[in-house]
């Protein structure tokens, strides 16, 4: 295992510990997300997600516990670095603010030995639909969480969550016709 991942590993459950300690409802999300529901396991980040009402206590939190925390111009996130790593923190989705109902449709799952919620393999697949535009496109970066998650994925509620997105729904008509998905 690479110094990189170690210190991505730490980052997270330190993160996570905190924002348990500190009573901020929270998931994890992303690539890590996918990887703890059996998807590939990432390289570059990890990511938490707090409902968007909870981003400054979530915030203080973490800072009161010794953890660098960045505001960047990108209003949907900050981001938090221990040791080199970095943590984004998203408190919207999509465009959308997060609300804690998502996160209570988390599911508790053990994470490098640490007990945490960890998105819903549907509302984790929907935040990455959801982030695909003309800006950035590349359905090679969702089809290997989309592969390892299907058996855990709510298809329809997925359809419904992703609306009108053309992005969303091309990959759609594509994990289909792969038979990822059914259809």
């Amino acid at each position: 295992m690479t110094d990189e991942r170690t210190a991505l590993r730490e980052a997270l459950k330190r993160t996570a510990v905190e924002l348990k300690h500190g009573d901020v409802p929270f998931a994890l999300g992303g690539g890590y997300a996918a990887w703890a529901l059996g998807g590939p396991e990432p390289e570059h980040d990890v990511d938490f997600v707090v409902a968007d009402t909870d981003r400054e206590q979530a915030a203080r939190v973490l800072q009161a516990a010794g953890l660098e925390v960045e505001r960047p111009p990108e209003d949907w996130l900050f981001k938090v670095f221990l040791d080199g790593a970095m943590v984004d923190v998203l408190h919207r989705i999509g465009g959308d603010p997060v609300e804690r109902e998502l996160l209570e449709r988390a599911v508790q799952t053990e994470v490098l030995s640490v007990r945490m919620p960890v998105l819903a393999a549907t509302d984790l697949l929907a935040g990455k639909l959801l982030a695909l535009s003309d800006h950035y496109c590349d359905f090679g970066k969702v089809l290997p969480s989309a592969r390892a998650l299907r058996e855990q994925v709510d298809w329809d509620r997925l359809q419904e969550q992703v609306g009108d997105s053309p992005y969303a729904q091309a990959f759609l008509v594509l994990v289909r016709l792969l038979q990822i998905a059914p259809g």
